[in-house]
């Protein structure tokens, strides 16, 4: 599901970019009027979430490998609009630190997993909720929207791949990003997603069942927010966190590339050449790529990027909660 450089053209990438502007400024404005200061750092909890999340790659059919999102849930919690914030603060971490997702790229990718998976998740649980009666008819409804929301977004993205061999060509007729056509894409990230979707449904339904349970005053409500969430209810979602960080190395069980996500030798053993922009193009290192640090075990390495990951995100988001506290005290 993560793009990475290369793979898009750059005219794509800034269209890409521009499109989620307008998105994220809204969803920054509606974010300052629904969500209160004691609320904020709960983004970034969900924020860590995903992040952690996304590190637990699943193998599956073709011999590659996925995984799931957590942006319905999020969007359950803290409303649509927060859980792009989030996810894409995520995404930017992943992007910057790990190399997981292109840094061009990222415009992409964040419309992918951080609006449209999560505003496609909520729309289609809020539908099936008001439908079905009772606890069980919220939590099939849970899974319903992540189920549908990540089909959703591995479709955009296989269409962000499938467009580049049909628009930017060399003199010999080879694709200078993606080399794979809409034919091959689409098949390709949405079959795997029908597969990857049930993990990210039931991780959906599960966890929401958890916080409505632990906290229940976390949930969104068509704006409404509580004006304080207790102690406990923070704690039960902190050591969530803490399970999910003791757990992550399971994802390196998963052996095999993501699909669109092969390096330069990976790309040229299945289409016999190296698309142009593979040698010419962005080649970005980031400190800790994959997820893992010179000198150490491939497990030490996994765990110390989950805990990094974690503390920047949950930091950001408590920075934010600060200065919005201290923005109201100045007025």
């Amino acid at each position: 599901m993560h793009i990475p450089d290369n793979y898009l053209s750059p005219s794509t990438c800034a269209v890409m970019g521009i499109i989620m502007l307008p998105i994220w400024a809204k969803a920054i404005k509606r974010v300052k009027k629904d969500v209160n200061k004691k609320k904020i750092p709960l983004l970034g909890v969900c924020g860590a979430f995903s992040f952690l999340i996304m590190m637990f790659n699943v193998p599956v059919p073709g011999g590659t490998t996925a995984h799931a999102v957590g942006g319905t849930l999020i969007a359950i919690l803290l409303g649509p609009y927060a859980a792009t914030i989030s996810i894409s603060i995520a995404l930017l971490i992943q992007a910057l630190f790990f190399g997981d997702g292109g840094i061009l790229a990222f415009g992409a990718n964040t419309f992918n997993m951080a609006f449209v998976m999560p505003f496609v998740g909520y729309a289609l649980f809020k539908f099936m909720k008001d439908k079905l009666k009772g606890n069980r008819g919220e939590y099939i409804a849970a899974f319903v929207g992540g189920y549908v929301g990540i089909v959703t977004a591995a479709f955009m993205a296989s269409i962000e791949f499938g467009i580049q061999p049909l628009l930017f060509k060399d003199a010999y007729g080879h694709a200078l990003y993606c080399p794979y056509g809409l034919k091959i894409s689409i098949p390709a990230m949405v079959l795997v997603h029908l597969f990857v979707g049930v993990l990210e449904g039931a991780v959906t339904a599960a966890v929401y069942a958890y916080v409505k349970k632990v906290s229940p005053d976390v949930i969104y409500d068509n704006g409404e927010n509580v004006k304080k969430v207790k102690k406990t209810a923070r704690k039960s979602l902190y050591g969530l966190l803490l399970a999910l960080i003791i757990l992550c190395p399971l994802g390196l069980l998963a052996s095999g590339d993501a699909w669109g996500e092969w390096d330069t030798e990976g790309i040229k053993s299945l289409v016999g050449y190296i698309p142009n922009a593979f040698k010419h193009g962005i080649n970005y290192h980031a400190v800790a790529a994959d997820y893992s640090l010179t000198g150490t075990s491939d497990v030490v390495g996994y765990i110390i990027s989950a805990i990094a990951g974690t503390a920047i995100i949950i930091i950001i988001f408590k920075v934010i909660g600060s200065l919005k506290k201290s923005n109201r005290n100045n007025t």
